[in-house]
């Protein structure tokens, strides 16, 4: 005599599935696995990379040659523009970090990871993490470069100004993933407002050109821009001095970036659907 099972069928809704790394419970972890993620296709293009660490190294060659020597970095115009280089990389390289999101809200990964059991937290944190990675190598490449020319190196400064500029680096990268949502469905904003943003805060913060003898106007612009002091203390650490009130502004506008960034973008993940 055969009988009927009359156990209720589980009413839970089972998570859907997520091809990709094996997540384990916590914040940390869900950052590291989504990292990972984001690098894994950097290492599949090899060219892309090579092309990515070249490119500073062009900007050196091009522009450096044409710059005066400068009494207050040691007399070396590397020594004043190297810092300014790095830094550029560094905000040019986390910008872009919405543009894969934005590939991805196109093809429905993105719906498939908010579903999946990752944090949304360290989708974004985890993105902008991706962004340091490349940026330290862009920064070791090419101070190991010039150091044979003439600059000098300063271990513990160059060591310390990498760090103010991977924190600075997570903001910028949590904002772009935040504008990458914001413009979903419409990629030609994503571009242009980063492409109209980009430029105007290189040049305030006197990346390629020394804002000395720059009119009233121009200096009042440059004074809100906090990449502009994010470089003066790396120029100052670069050159292996501390001086506290350089470097102390520097830092804390990192920090208000990387705050900004997280808190805007955190909010518009949440919102995200």
């Amino acid at each position: 005599m055969t009988t009927t099972d009359l156990t209720p069928a589980s009413t839970t809704t089972p998570l859907p599935s997520y091809d990709g790394p094996d997540v384990e419970p916590g914040f940390l972890a869900d950052t590291w696995n989504v990292m990972t993620r984001e690098l894994k296709p950097m290492l599949r293009e090899p060219a892309s990379v090579l092309f990515a660490m070249v490119q500073p190294l062009v900007f050196l060659a091009l522009f450096a040659p044409l710059l005066p020597d400068s009494s207050a970095f040691g007399g070396s115009a590397l020594q004043w523009f190297v810092p300014g280089i790095i830094a550029m990389t560094a905000l040019m390289g986390a910008s872009m970090t919405g543009s894969n999101l934005t590939l991805e809200i196109n093809t429905g990964s993105h719906e498939r990871l908010l579903v999946s059991p990752l944090r949304r937290s360290s989708l974004l944190v985890g993105r902008a993490l991706k962004e340091v990675v490349p940026m330290l190598a862009q920064g070791v490449l090419i101070v190991a470069v010039v150091t044979p020319f003439d600059f000098d190196l300063h271990l513990g400064g160059v060591l310390v100004g990498l760090a103010v500029l991977a924190l600075f680096s997570v903001g910028i990268g949590a904002l772009s993933f935040a504008l990458a949502i914001v413009s979903e469905g419409q990629d030609w904003l994503f571009w242009t407002v980063q492409q109209t943003l980009i430029f105007p805060l290189l040049l305030l913060a006197g990346v390629l050109l020394p804002l000395d003898g720059a009119p009233g106007w121009l200096r009042f612009l440059a004074d809100l821009n906090p990449l502009g002091y994010i470089i003066e203390a790396e120029r100052a650490l670069f050159a292996g001095s501390f001086p506290v009130d350089t470097v102390g502004y520097g830092v804390l506008a990192a920090a208000a970036v990387a705050v900004l960034g997280l808190v805007v973008g955190l909010r518009t993940m949440r919102r995200s659907s």
